[in-house]
């Protein structure tokens, strides 16, 4: 099979993609812009793929193998996880922080997105532990600790432009999925609705919770209404509860993500932003 290899890193020099492109041999270079270039018609070997991946980690240099002309244009649908992947935070533990419960709930998600814990129970763990806690603390999380992540809002134009749909699909909450929708223009959105009772959190999720493979479903669901396959999807995660859903995908991509996640993914962006797939897809 012959590949491409994309090596790219924001503070990656031209001395350093150079000498981790010599690893591969390829037949011809093509740079991508400063930090970036493509290695084009490699003659693919797992071996190969160990040594510079293993290689361009430790220079801190993403290396993405990927098909050789494979386009961005070839999918219809980019589907992302939220928490720490289209967003730097993990929202629920920053709305445990309003309680001054951060360390004891970020232990329990940390645990849950490394997959060493079943991810329905470890979430209701942690809502329960919201109980008697402001509804207002959301918004609050929300105006001062929500940011999304390098790249995002340029990779989203990119997408957008080539005529590809987005979902945001989370195992985190709809309050913050709604507004990421509004503000970034999402086509779809699916989420866990926070139960709110005289204007405090109650504990409890309304409905089923989102979990890996409500989320697989929600992609095979968008898939079906826009009239294509999973295989034209892309989609970006980082925690083992979005493994199901980047399995059905035509191109899964790690995003920052947990080394379960990234052994299993197409392709893994430890350093870049989230417009680094515009890289991978050139």
């Amino acid at each position: 099979m012959t590949m491409n290899l994309v090596l790219q890193g924001p503070q990656a020099s031209s001395d350093t993609l150079e000498r981790l492109a010599a690893l591969a041999r390829p037949a011809r270079i093509a740079r991508l812009g400063e930090h970036a270039l493509r290695c084009e018609d490699l003659p693919f070997a797992a071996p190969l793929r160990e040594q510079v991946e293993a290689a361009a980690f430790e220079a801190g240099v993403d290396a993405c193998f990927i098909e050789a002309g494979r386009r961005l244009t070839d999918f219809g649908l980019v589907a992302m996880d939220m928490d720490s992947t289209l967003i730097t935070i993990e929202c629920i533990d920053e709305i445990a922080d309003m309680q001054g419960l951060k360390p004891q709930v970020a232990a329990i998600t940390e645990a849950a997105m490394r997959g060493e814990l079943d991810f329905a129970a470890s979430l209701a763990r942690r809502v329960a532990l919201l109980e008697g806690l402001e509804a207002s603390a959301l918004q609050r999380v929300y105006d001062e600790r929500l940011r999304i992540s390098p790249g995002g809002e340029a990779m989203l134009a990119a997408v957008r432009a080539a005529g590809l749909k987005t979902l945001l699909v989370s195992g985190g909450f709809t309050f913050f999925t709604d507004r990421l929708k509004d503000r970034l223009g999402l086509d779809h959105t699916h989420a866990n609705l926070l139960e709110v009772e005289d204007g405090r959190l109650t504990g409890r999720v309304l409905g089923g919770i989102v979990d890996a493979q409500e989320k697989m479903r929600t992609v095979e669901r968008v898939c079906a209404g826009l009239g294509i396959a999973p295989q034209q999807a892309i989609v970006v995660g980082d925690g083992a509860n979005d493994l199901q859903m980047m399995g059905i995908a035509g191109l899964s991509v790690a995003f920052r993500a947990k080394p379960v996640v990234r052994a299993q993914a197409s392709v893994a962006l430890n350093f870049s932003g989230l417009d680094g797939l515009l890289n991978i897809l050139a």
